[in-house]
């Protein structure tokens, strides 16, 4: 990468230290490192801005080469969600913030309070900032040379502002605090339980609606806490249980197993087959269907992209299939119709556990056909030749320039003799 400052006629080279892709955070390091004798840090506030105090916001937005200044209120502080499954502190300012101002700081006064990050393209001077306390927490976490992730809790809770539910619980008036709809495990170990109602995070009191007090005007979710007060994976809650008050310690931890989950950065792993290509299933994946109308397509074919949408793995390992291109051209593929999307069930009765399981079925298998088919209502059952197949292949990867038959790890897979 390269870094420029403002009216400079140089670029200096840098390259990328550390990144979470989950709260768009990153750092850059300098090749000359001499850039910052000229161009001092700015101070990061240590506290958060007060609701409609003055903001600054720089940055390099559509509409010209050179630094903008725009300026606006801190409109709004909240706990809410930066990815599907990172959430964090968030402020909302209502300077006027375009493509190019990511990465630009936002100031109060003399000091940084954040990192502009996002808009609301939906809605006039709704902007986003991660504030300096999200940065302290990440440069803390890779300080030791490796990006571990916010501690985060994964189960599904409700509020108690009905009054109905409050009587069935058999809870005081005075109580207040959030019901376990449902554990996010239900091994004997696990301990939480569904109807547990949790009045404590720490030593800080949880009303009936989810949230803490940061200050006498500010309040946000108690979960706010859980990345503040985690120690060793686990953080103390106070919960009411059949009328008996108990302290617990809740695990806690950066990611959540899921069998269709995110690719953090990372590229999909896949395995080209005659006209057909493979790929692990993920949230991205799916995400990208919603565009075109695929999502309401894949629900009304009860496509466990779908169904499974947010479970844990049934096994360890375990991953969904999917073929994730309509076929490249070729006379196998005569009367088919297109199975982008499809999630792998079987191979010759072999049911497919994951991407790498599904090249060994492949690589190992010596029928004479190779029978696929797929999870879900609707989608034909795929036969092949299995000689054709593998004759074909080099030929279709040549004719659309592909490069590689598939990822390293699953050409590691299908290089490699049976059984080892």
């Amino acid at each position: 990468m390269q870094i420029q400052a403002n009216q400079a006629g140089d670029k200096v080279s840098a390259t990328v230290e550390a990144m979470a892709p989950g709260i768009d955070l990153a750092v850059l390091k300098l090749e000359d490192e001499s850039f910052f004798d000229s161009h001092p840090a700015l101070p990061r506030a240590s506290t958060l801005p007060e609701i409609r105090e003055s903001v600054i916001a720089y940055g390099y937005p559509k509409g010209g080469e050179t630094l903008s200044v725009t300026k606006g209120i801190v409109s709004r502080i909240e706990f809410a969600a930066y990815s599907f499954s990172v959430a964090g502190l968030r402020i909302q300012i209502d300077a006027a913030v375009n493509p190019g101002n990511s990465g630009g700081p936002a100031v109060v006064g003399e000091k940084m309070i954040g990192l502009v990050f996002s808009h609301d393209g939906s809605a006039e001077k709704v902007s986003y900032i991660i504030p300096c306390e999200e940065i302290e927490l990440f440069l803390h976490d890779i300080a030791g040379g490796h990006y571990e992730g916010k501690p985060a809790m994964y189960d599904y809770l409700q509020t108690l502002e009905n009054p109905a539910l409050r009587s069935f619980l058999k809870l005081d008036k005075s109580v207040e605090g959030m019901v376990v709809h449902t554990p996010d495990r239900t091994d004997a170990d696990y301990p939480l339980k569904k109807w547990d109602f949790i009045t404590r995070i720490g030593a800080t009191p949880i009303d009936d609606q989810g949230m803490i007090k940061l200050g006498p005007n500010l309040s946000v979710r108690f979960q706010y806490l859980v990345q503040k007060i985690a120690r060793d994976g686990k953080v103390p809650l106070t919960v009411v249980r059949a009328g008996k008050t108990l302290s617990i310690e809740l695990p806690v931890s950066p990611s959540r197993p899921m069998v269709i989950g995110p690719l953090e950065g990372a590229y999909p792993a896949y395995f080209v087959y005659g006209p057909l290509v493979f790929s692990t299933a993920s949230m991205e994946y799916v995400s990208g269907l919603g565009s075109s109308g695929g999502i309401r397509l894949l629900a009304s074919m009860e496509s466990p992209l779908i169904k499974r949408l947010t479970d844990k793995p049934a096994f360890k390992g375990e991953g969904l299939v999917v073929v994730s291109s309509p076929f490249f051209p070729h006379k196998l593929a005569k009367s088919y119709g297109n199975p982008a999307s499809q999630v792998v069930k079987t191979i010759n009765g072999i049911a497919i556990k994951n991407l790498h399981h599904l090249v060994e079925v492949l690589r190992d298998c010596k029928d004479e056909f190779i029978v696929i088919e797929f999870d879900g209502r609707g989608g034909e059952t795929l036969v092949f030749a299995r000689a054709e197949l593998l004759a074909a292949t080099d030929e279709i990867l040549t004719d659309n320039g592909v490069r590689s038959q598939g990822s390293a790890d699953t050409m590691a897979i299908w290089n490699a003799k049976a059984g080892e």
